[in-house]
């Protein structure tokens, strides 16, 4: 298992393929994407360690992961090409004219990686409960991930999916919530309030807990916890507190960075921030 410097070491680099992808095309969702980068690197490169040279569609076999906050694109693209899915110089293609790489994951063109289109706020969990409870009905011991945005639980969809989750106690599921309290309106507390998130989470009868989500060790440590609260009656649930733009300073815990590129002189200051460890693209 890679050690937590060495998942910080990759972390750093999925952070400059996310501003450099973004800067590139001008376009794309860069705040929410280096927020929630090291609980990515940690899902793949520690937890679920997939197998890219067998992946199939169906995920038989295997541990799944679903992206509900599919604007997050850029971080999952950069994770799939660094852990050996497609090359890496494929990012550069991201959101260009016939690419695959678009600015939600879509399985279009059969991207290797991804399984479902996503992108549609407060669907995610849904269709990550529909894969679960497809493997306990096929007897499959694997778990399926999903990681879901705080503002896109203001869909109702998700609640549903709540009450369904525990109902028919699919309890082979992990889902987290990136909790950083913005969205691209504002902060969560002045578009529509969460209130007592545990609270309700509780009350909808699945297992809650918590992590920093900008702290590798914590998010290691706290995903190894949950994997070992399945199959013990309820669905498993983690609020990540995370901050928008992690790792930038102008960014940092900036709701306006939800969905805003960096231009050349933002971009250029963003990458000295970041430490290239793997070679850029």
């Amino acid at each position: 298992m890679l050690s937590t410097t060495e998942l910080t070491k990759i972390a750093s680099q999925v952070r400059r393929d996310i501003v450099r992808m973004v800067h590139g095309a001008s376009s794309g969702h860069p705040g929410g994407a280096l927020g929630a980068t090291d609980f990515l690197v940690a899902l793949y490169f520690a937890i679920m360690k997939p197998d890219p040279e067998n992946f199939t569609p169906d995920g038989e076999g295997e541990d799944l992961f679903f992206l509900s906050n599919g604007h997050l694109s850029t971080l999952w693209y950069s994770v799939l090409a660094r852990y050996g899915f497609f090359d890496v110089s494929e990012l550069a293609t991201f959101r260009k004219l016939d690419t695959r790489l678009q600015g939600h994951p879509s399985t279009l063109e059969s991207t290797p990686g991804i399984r479902v289109a996503s992108g549609s706020l407060g669907q995610g969990l849904s269709v990550a409960l529909g894969a679960a409870l497809a493997k306990k009905l096929n007897g499959d011991p694997h778990t399926v991930f999903c990681l879901l945005g705080d503002g896109e639980l203001q869909e109702g969809q998700n609640w549903e999916a709540l009450m369904f989750g525990a109902g028919k106690r699919v309890n082979n599921i992990i889902a987290v919530i990136d909790y950083n309290g913005k969205q691209i309106d504002g902060p969560i507390e002045e578009v529509i309030p969460l209130g007592d998130l545990r609270g309700k989470l509780e009350s909808f009868s699945w297992q809650v807990m918590e992590m920093q989500g900008n702290e590798m060790t914590d998010v290691v440590d706290q995903l190894t916890l949950a994997k070992q609260q399945l199959n013990q009656g309820k669905p498993v649930i983690i609020i990540m507190h995370s901050h928008m733009g992690y790792g930038v300073d102008f960014m940092l815990d900036k709701h306006e960075w939800h969905g805003v590129p960096p231009n050349d002189e933002q971009a250029e200051e963003a990458l000295t921030q970041l430490e290239e460890t793997l070679g850029d693209y």
